[in-house]
């Protein structure tokens, strides 16, 4: 068991914020539709990890970028998926205000 990623915790609470049931996400996700609640609870309580393809196809049900599953702390987790989900435009201007803050 991994306790230390943060992925657990991110996956059950965005998985809750889109009021999806383990099985509704893990069926979503392509996971046969007899084990997918039991995939996903493992990957809730870390017992397994899903492999990339498989975390990237469940991001994509919850609207969320692959690395807000990783971020060490909530302020950038919050930053990860607000910034998902800009258009391209605002993107290029938070990119030019934050090269500001280097200076």
């Amino acid at each position: 068991m991994n306790n230390d990623s943060p992925l657990c915790k991110r996956l059950k609470e965005a998985r809750l914020a889109a009021n999806l049931s383990q099985k509704e996400l893990g069926i979503a996700a392509g996971m046969d539709e007899f084990s997918a609640s039991a995939r996903m609870n493992h990957y809730e309580k870390g017992r397994h990890t899903p492999d990339f393809l498989t975390l990237k196809r469940i991001a994509k049900i919850l609207k969320l970028p692959v690395a807000y599953f990783y971020a060490e702390t909530d302020e950038l987790a919050k930053i990860i998926q607000r910034f998902g989900n800009l258009k391209k435009n605002d993107k290029a201007t938070l990119f030019k205000k934050l090269e500001d803050f280097d200076q």
